[in-house]
Order: structure tokens, then sequence, then C-alpha cells
């Protein structure tokens, strides 16, 4: 099976707005073994969406369009659309049905022109939109599926995820292609290279590796090709088992699990809390925490002490721990941890002290140098690492490191 996307707006081209909506829907698709063949972004033109779809590539089953299904003027999808496939715009009471009531969630009443949200073209089925009120579309032509979907990610994210994938897959064939992903924390690209390469030498034809880098991570997608969805989920769970093995706990997730989400499950199956005390990272530990919802069973707080009077005043960080070693040490992180642990009660505390950069560095402790500390029921450790000189991958990668040491302390508790 083949798709394509095309992601419509003005403010894509111009670098206004990024692109996520096609990111979450390739990734969508190939985690269900449906290969992206070409990605287009277009102008918010009738004529350029018309020759976008007329150049679909024939073997292409599936097409996804985000963008331009809103209430405004220059919101032309669905009118492009309708001149398109045919047939005229009719009204559906289901898709009205759920704009009042996402309205009266709001103690609001809808106007006119969100009435009109609820006409769509004859030509199509109406996908109705639980987070807004442009609905979802779904056209067919000659044997190929066109989905239309509005341009606010949270929308495409809840139409595709939920209501168009599930609809194909239990509509359509099921794939021959399987992909699964693993997700490293603590080890490079290249480090993570070299200590898989005679396994990665002994893959069967039909089994790929991808390495997938970024700032603190490495994902590891293993894709499996056969003549049928069963075989090739074989093949690839039989090499997942194997890298499992060969990584241990250098791997703390798979396919779309963070590692905050991890930490999280692991904390609250031991019924554990943590508190953070941030410098370099200037409160980004505690973002990623409370980004998963029911952070707050197991997320007490934390202090974002940057000056050294705060460490001292909020953390109980000794002044001569500063004056002898600096900020930047094993000593003060050391303190950091076991301060903010003590002052919110916490089972767990997290510290993080370095040089963010790109300037303040020295010899002894260049740009990038970072110690992180973790104080629990077991007593409390730091480490040092350097991260390199860029400032936000020095506080992600950070951030992520205390996450992974976390993870790995939280594990040792007994269930």
């Amino acid at each position: 099976m083949q798709a394509e996307i095309i992601a419509i707006g003005d403010e894509i081209l111009i670098g206004q707005t990024i692109d996520t909506n096609s990111a979450f829907i390739a990734s969508q698709l190939n985690l269900h073994g449906i290969k992206v063949h070409l990605k287009r972004v277009i102008a918010d033109d009738a004529q350029a969406i018309k020759q976008a779809l007329d150049s679909v590539d024939p073997k292409t089953k599936y097409v996804f369009m985000t963008g331009g299904l809103g209430p405004t003027k220059d919101d032309i999808t669905k009118k492009t659309l309708l001149e398109y496939f045919g047939g005229e715009m009719e009204f559906k009471p289901e898709v009205y049905a759920q704009i009042v009531k996402l309205f009266a969630s709001f103690n609001r009443e809808p106007k006119e022109v969100h009435r009109q949200q609820a006409f769509v073209p004859s030509s199509c089925e109406a996908i109705v939109n639980d987070t807004g009120t442009a609905p979802g579309m779904r056209f067919e032509k000659e044997g190929r599926f066109y989905f239309s979907s509005p341009g606010v990610p949270y929308e495409t994210e809840h139409l595709v995820g939920d209501k168009i994938i599930p609809w194909i897959l239990e509509t359509q064939e099921s794939g021959s292609i399987y992909h699964k992903t693993l997700i490293t924390q603590g080890i490079g690209e290249s480090d993570l290279a070299e200590k898989l390469s005679d396994w990665e030498n002994s893959l069967p034809a039909d089994v790929k590796l991808a390495y997938l880098p970024s700032p603190g991570l490495v994902k590891l997608r293993l894709s499996g090709h056969a003549s049928n969805r069963e075989e090739s989920t074989k093949k690839v769970s039989e090499q997942i088992a194997i890298l499992r093995h060969l990584l241990g706990d250098l791997v703390f997730g798979e396919d779309a699990h963070s590692l905050e989400e991890i930490v999280g499950k692991s904390l609250l199956a031991r019924e554990s809390t943590v508190a953070v005390a941030e410098s370099c990272t200037g409160g980004y530990i505690g973002h990623l925490i409370t980004k998963v919802p029911g952070s707050s069973a197991y997320f007490l707080g934390g202090i974002i002490s940057y000056s050294n009077s705060l460490k001292m005043q909020l953390l109980g960080v000794k002044e001569e721990s500063l004056k002898n070693f600096g900020a930047v040490s094993e000593e003060v992180a050391l303190e950091m941890a076991e301060g903010v642990r003590k002052k919110c009660g916490s089972d767990f505390g997290i510290s993080t002290t370095g040089v963010a950069g790109p300037s303040g560095g020295s010899p002894e402790k260049p740009v990038g140098t970072v110690w992180i500390g973790i104080a629990g029921p077991s007593g409390a450790v730091a480490r040092k690492y350097n991260f390199g000189a860029n400032r936000e991958r020095n506080i992600r990668r950070s951030a992520l490191m205390a996450l992974d040491r976390l993870r790995k302390e939280v594990q040792k508790i007994e269930n």
C-alpha cells in the first residue's frame, strides 16, 4: 500500500508554521506498513490543489490532505474539493450536533459561520471532528481514497489517529510491511553502530535497520518485508528480542513512547514521587514531566535555582561548596538533589548544574559540562557529562539524561 500527503498552507511555504501534520500522518502510516511515497506542500490556491490531486501517482491508494478547512474566506479546500469531486454542499446534522456540543462546553452558542462548517460535499463521507468545528472528509475515486483534515495539529492528530487509520485497518487489506522502533538513551549513534555491528551484519535480507538520532536519543527502527503481515511481524519481533538483549537498559521504550511517559509509569507503579532542582536546564525537566497527563500523581514540583544565592537559600547548598568547587561541580549537584528531595518531601530528587553555553566555559569546565545528581532511598550520586557547544541541545540532552538516570534508579525499587 502506498500513500501521499498534501499539506496546504501559505504559512507553511513562507516558514511561518512548521508542518507537524505531515510528520504525524507519516509516522502513523508507517506503523501500519503503509509506505509514504511523496509529500507535497502547496499554496492556499484552488488551482494548486487540483494540480496536486491530478499528479498523484497511479500506484497511490491513500491521499491525505491537511489545511484550509476553517470558517474564514481564505479556507478554500472544501470548496475546491467540491469542484474536483462533484456533488453539492450537503448539511450534516451529526456534524452540527458535535459543533453545538463543543460550544456548550465553553458556555457559548455557535454562530452561523460555525453552522456552515456542517455543510460538506455530497460526494464525501463526513468524519465527525470531536476536537473542532471542521469535520474531516473522505472521498473515493477509481479505487483511491482521499482524506481531508484541518490544519490545526491536534485536530488532524485526532481525526487521523482515532478515526481514519482505524477505518483503513478495519476496511482495507493489511500491509505486508511491519515496523517496530526501539528508543535508546545514554549512547550515541556511532557507539550504537559499533556495538551492533555483528548483529546488524547478520540481519536477514528482508529485515532493515534504520538509525534515527536526535539530541539525547537514538531510535532504532526495524522494518520487515514479507508476503503477509503475520510473517513480517514475526521476522521483526525475533530481531527485536535479540536487540533488547544486546542493549539492556539502554532501551527505555518503543514506537511513540517518550522517556517522560516511561518514567511516569515506573513512578506510578512503585507509588514513588520526584521533585527537581534545575539550574542549567531552567525548568525543562519539569516541563517534560508535566507534559504527561496524570503527572501530578508523582511529580511534586521543582525549584529553578539559577543563582548561587537561591541554591543556598532554597536548597541548602553550602557556601563553602560553591567557593571551593564552584556551582558546576559534583558537590553542588549532590547537595541540590538532596536539598530538593528534603524540601519537597519526595522519594527522588533530580538536579542539574552546568555550563549550557555558548559562553561561560573554562579550560577546566568547558561549555557543555553538566553535573546531574540523583538522590533517592538508596543514597545520592552525581555524574559529569559533556554535551557540546550548542545551548539548546545541551539543555535537552541534560534533561533527557537526568530522566534516564531517574528511570534506572526507580527500577531498582522492588514492586
